[in-house]
């Protein structure tokens, strides 16, 4: 079974192109398709409280974030994100982007 994945971007943010340009890398590596990805646009305050979007690039696989964003309140923002090296990215850590299809493949829901 597929898991549904998708991309929400703020337009205001440029990094999201990078981060789907990572996101169908990692998944055509595990062998899915890289073209399913939603890829949406939270356009006002009030889609990012209904999304619960904390910020661009958010990517979540079968509704869970690739990685948890800890009390971050909804907002139109950039998000940053801690690679596993400790440095900041403007993208998740390839790494992550391939363990979360990996984990909802095998029914797990957390990291």
């Amino acid at each position: 079974m597929t898991p549904t994945i998708e991309l929400l971007y703020w337009a205001g943010c440029p990094s999201h192109p990078a981060a789907l340009a990572e996101l169908r890398a990692a998944l055509t590596e595990r062998g899915l398709d890289p073209d399913a990805v939603a890829f949406r646009e939270v356009a006002t305050e009030q889609d990012a409280r209904r999304e619960r979007f904390v910020g661009s690039p958010t990517i979540r696989v079968d509704g869970v974030d690739v990685v948890e964003a800890l009390d971050e309140p909804p907002a139109l923002n950039c998000r940053v994100y801690r690679l596993r090296d400790g440095r900041f990215s403007p993208v998740p850590d390839p790494a992550d982007l391939r363990a979360a299809p990996d984990r909802a493949l095998a029914g797990e829901r957390a990291a």
